[in-house]
């Protein structure tokens, strides 16, 4: 499989919308995949991810828009026709067949001739690291060994592009991040186009090349990981990926900055204010915690609160402070000789370019339910 190195296909989505009656679960979505890539759709359960990969599959219709593959328009293909591997949560590996049989099974509805059959099963199962189990069944195998040959199983008649659904969702912790590293290494060595749907912000972000956010339907920002943790353009992605403290108040505009209300307090970020309701975003790595009788720094942001919540987290510790308003700031710092204690007063404070202003769209992660259809 290895010897193949192609850079996979090209995909094409535009301006796709797909309804269900009077639902909407895709409205009009565009985006590009460019050849090789690993692309991730990330967003919470109902957003479109899985949709939008149903469509490129070919598993479901669109109401709207068109689909390429490479340069072709898939729109009127069955999914049987469009040379795509595909990756499913739950392995879907035949039981009464071997790995080997599983394996070849793709390749007897292309009739491969014999020998070269063998040769491409064998190359899979060297590429997933199973050779050993080439005569084993699924019932036979672990979780991970079955997610491995159904990804072998999906790879193993060369496909440009490779779609997976959630395909690490059911393991466990430990086993999901090393089959992370054992996805990464597959993509590089083969170059073909991965598609790859999960809610698991921490997978996309080990992961992908670049990441397309997804809301309600929508795609709300495209980026790689760096792009979307240290640039998000809105506050529902600023606040899906990653942890972050965000602020909201009355505003003012103070000079090229704009200052926000928390409680008797003000802080302040670089932009103007557009209209509406402001909100500002701060990741938890950027702030600093003091105790209430340090000095003041008047170049920094800063905010009274107690800490709420200390959670050890082995490399450092994470702190949920309590502020005036009643919302929640999120720290993550080193271990200290002298920990912060449950209900202390504190101080929050940050360097104003470490703020990021955005238009407050009343999104919140709390509030997201429901799957797609």
């Amino acid at each position: 499989m290895a010897e193949t190195r192609h850079r996979g296909a090209a995909v094409d989505i535009r301006a796709v919308t797909k309804t269900y009656g009077s639902f909407t679960a895709l409205d009009d979505v565009s985006l590009r995949v460019e050849p090789g890539q690993f692309m991730t759709f990330l967003g919470p359960s109902g957003s479109g991810k899985t949709t939008t990969l149903n469509v490129i599959a070919g598993f479901t219709d669109l109401t709207r828009g068109e689909i390429l593959i490479g340069d072709r328009s898939v729109g009127g293909l069955p999914a049987h026709k469009r040379n795509v591997g595909v990756v499913f949560q739950h392995y879907a590996l035949f039981p009464h067949m071997t790995v080997t049989g599983n394996l070849a099974y793709p390749l007897k509805l292309r009739r491969v001739a014999a020998a070269e059959r063998d040769r491409r099963v064998a190359a899979a199962l060297d590429m997933v690291r199973l050779t050993d189990f080439a005569h084993r069944y699924p019932s036979e195998l672990s979780g991970g060994q079955q997610q491995r040959v159904a990804l072998a199983r999906a790879m193993v008649f060369d496909p440009p592009l490779l779609l997976m659904d959630e395909p690490l969702g059911a393991l466990d912790k430990k086993l999901r991040e090393w089959l992370q590293l054992e996805i990464k290494r597959i993509h590089r060595e083969l170059g073909t186009t991965f598609v790859y749907v999960t809610h698991d912000q921490e997978e996309a972000l080990a992961l992908s090349d670049r990441i397309a956010v997804f809301n309600k339907g929508r795609i709300e920002q495209v980026g790689s990981g760096s792009d979307l943790y240290d640039r998000p353009q809105t506050l529902f992605v600023g606040r899906f990926i990653g942890e972050s403290t965000v602020l909201t108040g009355a505003h003012e505009t103070r000079g090229q900055e704009t200052a926000i209300r928390v409680g008797d307090e003000w802080v302040a970020a670089p932009g103007l204010a557009g209209e509406g309701r402001q909100a500002l975003l701060v990741r938890p790595e950027k702030i600093t915690l003091v105790r209430e009788d340090a000095a003041a720094d008047p170049a920094l942001n800063q905010l009274s609160g107690r800490v709420g919540e200390a959670i050890y987290l082995g490399s450092g510790v994470k702190y949920e402070v309590t502020l005036a308003d009643g919302s929640r700031g999120v720290v993550r710092m080193a271990l200290t000789d002298r920990p912060f204690a449950l209900g202390e007063p504190v101080r929050m404070r940050w360097r104003k370019e470490d703020a990021r202003l955005l238009p407050d769209d009343g999104s919140s992660l709390a509030a997201q339910s429901g799957e797609e259809p």
